[in-house]
């Protein structure tokens, strides 16, 4: 199992001081991109290639980005951005020069974002405080989601993914929890898994078989965590924090997962996506999963990707005894 997905409480000495330079209130917590990261020649290639794009977009209104941190957390290139991109007309003061009213500009225009990407606000991977503290993950989801809604033949480089590190401060210190995060999509590997893929039939083509093949799914799934007391209803909630999916694993797969090991009763995305990272894990390590997933694919509820990978489980032990 890679150590990645456990919680870290010894660091070593360069991460440590790396931590010491983190600000976190008490009962705060705040995930930021390790600096093992920060030399990653696809993530410099994505800032690029999101620089130019802005640049070019707002070439008219004379706005030159050099740095993603340091140019857009006041709102003024993103107001400019929306604008430019989708005709939308803000009523936001153009120039914010106070903190005060950068967080109010900032809060009218990632409502604006939401609202015409459709976005509810447990798919939003930003904030209105990330974007103010410059928070490069944060901008960089944000930048990603805007191009990819309003110009989504950009060439942006795929498969671009990070360490991540989220650090708590809790009664008892600093608690951390380490992650692999994906900002853009391996594209290669979707387009290889779509084709042919008989859940892409299923949602297009068949939609009134979707009933029929979710209920064989949860037959199968209750028929091996029923003995544990659990009763799946609904696979597109139910699957979301991954404690079910690491249970049902480790009833078919005869083992038994350490509950330090993972969140038994997740309070936060984060602890959420620390779950279903191990969970891919472990159906990797075991030779059940062949495939890419992005992790929040299924944090957010998307039933197509956790059909997936709940047929990679059904697709072996599907004649397995209770």
């Amino acid at each position: 199992m890679d150590s990645d997905f456990l919680n870290v409480f010894t660091q070593p000495a360069a991460l440590n001081q790396f931590l010491d330079e983190i600000v976190v209130a008490q009962g705060e917590k705040k995930k930021i991109i390790k600096p093992t990261s920060s030399n990653n020649p696809k993530l410099e290639e994505l800032k690029l290639v999101l620089i130019d794009w802005i640049n070019t977009s707002l070439k008219e209104e004379h706005i030159v980005v050099r740095s993603l941190e340091e140019d857009l957390y006041d709102g003024l290139v993103l107001h400019h951005l929306l604008e430019k991109l989708g005709s939308l007309k803000l009523d936001v003061d153009k120039i914010a020069l106070t903190e005060k009213k950068q967080r109010q500009k900032l809060s009218v225009i990632l409502e604006a974002v939401a609202k015409c990407l459709q976005l509810e606000e447990s798919q939003l991977k930003w904030s209105v405080e990330s974007i103010l503290t410059k928070d490069l993950l944060s901008t960089l989801h944000l930048l990603v989601a805007i191009a990819k809604h309003f110009q989504p033949n950009l060439a942006m480089p795929p498969n671009v993914q990070v360490e991540t590190i989220t650090v708590e401060n809790t009664s008892r210190g600093l608690k951390t929890v380490n992650a692999v995060e994906y900002i853009t999509e391996n594209k290669e590997n979707l387009e290889a898994q779509s084709k042919d893929d008989a859940f892409d039939e299923l949602f297009s083509r068949a939609p009134d078989k979707l009933d029929a093949v979710k209920k064989v799914f949860l037959q199968f799934v209750n028929q091996h965590v029923g003995k544990l007391g659990l009763n799946v209803k609904d696979i597109e909630s139910q699957f979301a924090d991954g404690v079910i999916l690491l249970l049902l694993i480790g009833q078919l797969e005869g083992y038994f997962l350490n509950l330090r090991d993972f969140f038994l009763t997740p309070a936060s995305s984060t602890e959420m996506l620390h779950n279903v990272n191990l969970a891919l894990d472990l159906l990797t390590d075991g030779g059940l999963l062949n495939f890419s997933v992005n992790s929040e694919d299924i944090v957010n509820g998307d039933m197509k990707t956790t059909m997936r990978v709940l047929y990679c489980l059904y697709s072996k032990y599907k004649t397995k005894e209770t």
